[in-house]
């Protein structure tokens, strides 16, 4: 079982080398990642951009841009369409966002002729290691599905369940995160939290238990479960928090960065195959453990 962040780059490292395909590539953040994941055997990339540009960058970092393959994309919908094509070719096993809009890459993944659509929800999970806790958490949807009602969520919590099943547990605990963990019909969250936790068929194949509504601290703290008398399958020992809207999926992410000094790593689920999103303001580690978790996550899930 992969239960850390380095073990994910670790495996990464010690897997077959999966091939990225970069779209928008001509951005000195996202270059000098994906070099260090060439360097550290973790992923092979294929660069779509404008070739000047991305030679430029390579040969600053002093690497020869002879030894990586570079694709000429003249607009941010031809970079995307043209990295978009190499995985659904087959040629690259999973996708990277580079200096263009998430909204184009994302047309070019869902168009439906030549993208990698797929019957899943696309959904954001970001792996956060938190000292405090001693653990590894899944966070989910912090990022992409900005109000979900029930149906998405359950999709949502399968697609973090997914994640975890390919990392090797073999038990999944999951909490369904909300202000309290009475059930009242006037919080929507609450009522959606109690109906998750009953789909207990849905979660049988994933040996997932899903406990909620709960607050975070009943989510994350055995301790905190004790004094309030709280007991429910998987209870305080949390490996997914499945968030009631993005706004709380990023608050709890940022506070975990900021305050707890986290590792992380991000991916985006639902397409055919992983797509690693990495912002300027993520660490070099952080970016590198994206790229990793996406390369361990082609070879290990089967998404289309």
């Amino acid at each position: 079982m992969i239960h850390t962040i380095d073990g994910i780059i670790a495996t990464a490292k010690g897997g077959t080398t999966g091939v990225i395909a970069v779209a928008a590539a001509h951005d000195q953040p996202v270059i000098e990642a994906v070099v260090e994941a060439r360097k550290e055997g973790i992923a092979t990339p294929i660069l779509v951009g404008h070739v000047d540009e991305i030679s430029a960058m390579l040969t600053a970092l002093g690497e020869n841009p002879a030894d990586y393959e570079i694709i000429a994309g003249d607009t941010d919908q031809d970079c995307a369409a043209k990295a978009v094509a190499l995985c659904a070719e087959g040629k690259a096993n999973f996708l990277m966002k580079g200096i263009l809009g998430t909204a184009d890459l994302m047309r070019a993944v869902f168009n439906k002729e030549h993208g990698l659509r797929t019957q899943h929800l696309t959904t954001h999970c970001m792996l956060y290691e938190i000292p405090a806790l001693g653990r590894m958490l899944v966070l989910t949807d912090g990022g992409v599905n900005t109000f979900p009602d029930l149906e998405k969520k359950a999709d949502i919590l399968e697609n973090a369940a997914m994640v975890l099943q390919a990392l090797g547990y073999e038990h999944i605990n999951a909490s369904c995160v909300c202000g309290a963990e009475q059930v009242n019909p006037k919080v929507q969250s609450t009522v959606d939290a109690d109906a998750l936790s009953k789909m207990t068929d849905r979660w049988a194949k994933y040996n997932m238990d899903v406990c909620g509504p709960v607050a975070l601290d009943l989510a994350v703290s055995e301790e905190a479960c004790r004094h309030k008398h709280y007991t429910a399958p998987g209870a305080g020992k949390a490996d997914i928090l499945l968030v009631p809207n993005y706004e709380v999926g990023n608050g709890i992410g940022k506070a975990a960065n900021l305050f707890g000094n986290a590792k992380n790593a991000g991916i985006i689920l639902g397409a055919k195959v992983p797509i690693v999103l990495v912002s300027r303001a993520d660490s070099a580690y952080s970016k590198l453990a994206s790229i990793a978790l996406g390369s361990v996550l082609s070879s290990r899930m089967k998404l289309a």
